[in-house]
Order: structure tokens, then C-alpha cells, then sequence
């Protein structure tokens, strides 16, 4: 018996694990949604050095209530207008309505939309509804996993919810934005799945863009990153964004670091 334990175990973590360990991008979601039944707990913190030194910290509790439904809770506590405060939340909800699985690969797409509140005053025409933006968001994710390359593109469109109060004088209002990633990971170690407490290292190439369809106006960045997944719960992200093209200014998050820890529990909630 115990030896039959030993071996489910692993097993049912791995049928309940949706999204593949080269899924998980750093800078944007996979269509895969987390594992049924599931809660995540998310820390991250990104920053940059110029002009100034400035760091945000976004504490994040997920859910996975089946396997085609999950929703993520975020708070955003930042120095970027002086002193260390809360300055929003955010509420985000994805839906797999595709999966097209076969061995070693498979395609899958999902809808997601998002609702955000911050009190940070308004410099750029630029949307971030993760810290610096209220407004609302909706797009579809569709991702390919090919062995240990998975491919995925991400489409977006982005509201503003700003009041006029909030808008810093001279400054571009921010409106509407459409969003455009396409994202790559490839699983590096190990070179061969003996059980799933061995650890995942993954590289990932993300390419992140946006345009105002008013008047144009765009950016595009790259962002490499790598992670580790220890014993299928536990995964580190380091990445950084830097922008290559774009004509948008007072960005946000243009030139900014990731640091992310991540725990997952599988079948807790009933």
C-alpha cells in the first residue's frame, strides 16, 4: 500500500496540473488555467532604477475552481508617489473554452477579463491596470505547447476608468489601449521526467506591445526571464522588460525588473 501511495501521488498531481511547466510565462497568463480545485499565492515585486528608484509589491491569491474556470485577486502597494502605500486592487478571470490535447503537444484558448481600481495620479496615455490604472480589460489567449516549446499570443483591449480629478496637468489622458504579446518557453532541465519532485528550469522570451488606436501612438518590448519549479508547487520567476520601439511617453512599466515566489496547494477547495 505504501508503495502504491508513493506512486499515485505524483501521478494525480501531474493529471491535475493543467499547464505545463514551459506554460508559465512570467510577463503574461497561458490559455492552460491553473489546476482544479486549487489555491495559489502569488508575491511579486518589480521596480526600476531610472529616473527613480521606485518598487511596487502585488500580494496575489488565486483559484482554481475547475478545469476551464480561475480567478486571481490582486493588491498593489507601491513608493512610486513618495511614500510606501496601497494604491489599488484588481480582480482577474479567465475561461478555457478550447483544448485540443494529444501526446507532447496540445492547443488551447481562452477569454479572460479584468477590473481594476488604483489611486495613483495620471502622467501617460499608457494603461497598466495592474497598479497604476482603474479601468476594465477583455481579450483571448490561445496557446500551443510543441514537446518542450510552448508558444502562445496573447490580444487584448484595454478602458479607462480615470477621473479628470486624477489627471496631472499637460499630461496625455490616458483612454483606451489594444494589447498584443506573443510568448515563448522552453523547458531546459530536466532532460528527463523521472517523477515530478524533480526541479523545472525554464527560459522564456516574451515580446509585449501596445498601441492607442486613437492616434497610434505604440510600444514594444522585449522581455527575457527564467524560473524554477521545485517539486510541482514552488516556482521563482526573475525577469526583466526593456522597451526596443514605441513612441509613448511617461511609461509606467518601461525598463522594469520582475522577482515573483509562487506556492501552490492542490485539491483544497471542494
Amino acid at each position: 500500500m505504501r508503495f502504491l501511495k508513493f506512486l499515485l501521488v505524483p501521478i494525480a498531481i501531474a493529471i491535475g496540473t493543467s499547464a505545463q511547466a514551459q506554460e508559465l510565462y512570467v510577463f503574461t497568463e497561458p490559455a492552460s488555467n491553473m489546476p482544479a480545485k486549487s489555491v495559489g499565492f502569488r508575491l511579486t515585486n518589480e521596480g526600476r532604477v531610472s529616473p527613480d528608484f521606485s518598487i511596487r509589491t502585488t500580494p496575489e491569491l488565486m483559484l482554481g475552481f475547475n478545469k476551464n474556470l480561475m480567478v486571481h485577486a490582486q493588491g498593489f502597494l507601491s513608493n512610486m508617489d513618495g511614500s510606501y502605500k496601497v494604491e489599488g486592487a484588481s480582480l482577474y478571470a479567465k475561461y478555457r473554452f478550447l483544448s485540443i490535447d494529444e501526446i507532447k503537444r496540445h492547443f488551447r484558448a481562452a477569454a479572460f477579463g479584468r477590473i481594476s481600481t488604483s489611486s495613483r495620479p495620471t502622467f501617460s496615455e499608457d494603461i497598466n491596470l495592474e497598479g497604476d490604472n482603474s479601468g476594465i480589460q477583455g481579450g483571448l489567449i490561445f496557446t500551443q505547447l510543441l514537446h518542450k516549446l510552448a508558444l502562445s499570443t496573447t490580444l487584448s483591449y484595454t478602458r479607462s476608468f480615470e477621473r479628470d480629478s486624477k489627471q496631472q496637468l499637460g499630461m496625455p489622458q490616458p483612454n483606451q489601449m489594444l494589447g498584443y504579446s506573443l510568448s515563448s518557453g522552453y523547458l531546459v532541465l530536466p532532460f528527463v521526467y523521472k517523477n515530478y519532485n524533480q526541479p523545472n528550469f525554464n527560459l522564456y522570451f516574451e515580446v509585449l506591445g501596445k498601441t492607442n488606436p486613437e492616434n497610434g501612438k505604440s510600444y514594444i518590448d522585449f522581455a527575457p526571464a527564467v524560473q524554477m519549479i521545485i517539486n510541482s508547487r514552488t516556482r521563482i520567476d526573475l525577469g526583466y522588460r526593456f522597451e526596443v520601439a514605441g513612441n509613448v511617453a511617461n511609461r509606467y512599466n518601461k525598463n522594469m525588473y520582475m522577482i515573483r515566489a509562487e506556492f501552490n496547494f492542490y485539491n483544497v477547495l471542494k
